[in-house]
């Protein structure tokens, strides 16, 4: 029980005692804080907190559960409590671009994305992906066209539903999703835009970005909402370029910060690192 970590994350409205009463209570529980960040939002009133805890000796994750409860909605909190054991279950989307897919899979096997892969659904047949050891995860060939788009979504809500999916991941998936399904979806489904947002939305990125001289090239990690492109940020990077790189060149770049931006995002949504705060998100790093 002492090895096992737990994690806490709430936002409520901005009011005096909120530490006191989380502290307290965790305390009371027979817990042991091990991590804690915390933020005030001045413009939107918000509070924010993330705490790791574990229990000393004896310790009832349910009790502590269960008594949280009562202080959350004194609050008006909304939050979450988990083991950090506990392995979410990621379904991965993914096109014909596949370098993310490839990433995330290395990275899952060398055990530095803690999740278990649900499926992979891909609107490309499998002999795309011909190069790529999937093992036991399962294989899901959606193709997809504008009049058979509501069935084919309506396919992926099914698998999210029987394979108990925590997180989908639009692994450059490059399909829009509909208001309906970013909806049923929020704030559990992560996109990986090859530009800096806001900046350069929708298809092309890349050659928009050549196009205006830009001399730097960006990827957004965020999530997805009805307004393309527009969810809360949750990780961006960049790297310098030049006048004397090509459009092409610029994609293969962009491969690279891609990859690492969408691992960073997905990563920490499953540590809890990330709460949405309006359009925009508060992240806890390390």
């Amino acid at each position: 029980m002492p090895d096992e970590k737990f994690i806490l994350t709430l936002s409520c409205p901005n009011r005096p005692g909120i530490v006191a009463a989380v502290s307290q209570h965790l305390f009371d529980q027979g817990a042991n804080i091990q991590e804690a960040h915390q933020f005030d939002d001045p413009e939107t009133g918000m509070f924010f907190m993330r705490i790791v805890f574990n229990f000393v000796e004896t310790g009832d994750i349910a009790l502590t559960r269960d008594g949280f409860a009562a202080i959350a909605a004194r609050y008006a909190m909304d939050w979450k409590m988990f083991s950090s054991q506990r392995r979410q279950r990621v379904l991965l989307l993914v096109s014909k671009f596949d370098h993310c897919l490839a990433d995330i899979l290395y990275r899952w096997r060398n055990g530095e994305l803690g999740m278990e892969i649900a499926g992979i659904v891909a609107n490309y047949p499998r002999e795309t992906y011909h190069h790529h050891d999937f093992g036991g995860i399962p294989f899901h060939y959606l193709p997809v066209a504008r009049d058979t788009k509501p069935a084919q979504e309506a396919q992926i809500l099914d698998i999210v539903a029987r394979e108990k999916v925590d997180l989908v991941v639009l692994a450059r998936y490059m399909q829009i999703l509909s208001n309906e399904l970013s909806a049923e979806l929020s704030g559990r489904c992560i996109n990986i835009h090859h530009s800096f947002l806001p900046g350069f939305k929708g298809a092309r990125p890349y050659h928009q970005a050549h196009l205006r001289g830009v001399k730097l090239i960006g990827a957004t990690a965020h999530y997805v909402t009805a307004d393309l492109d527009e969810g809360p940020i949750i990780e961006q990077d960049v790297e310098r370029i030049s006048h004397a790189d090509s459009p092409e060149t610029l994609v293969r770049k962009g491969r690279d910060i891609e990859r690492r931006v969408l691992a960073r995002a997905i990563a920490w949504h499953l540590e809890g690192r990330v709460i949405i705060n309006g359009p925009k998100t508060v992240v806890f790093h390390d």
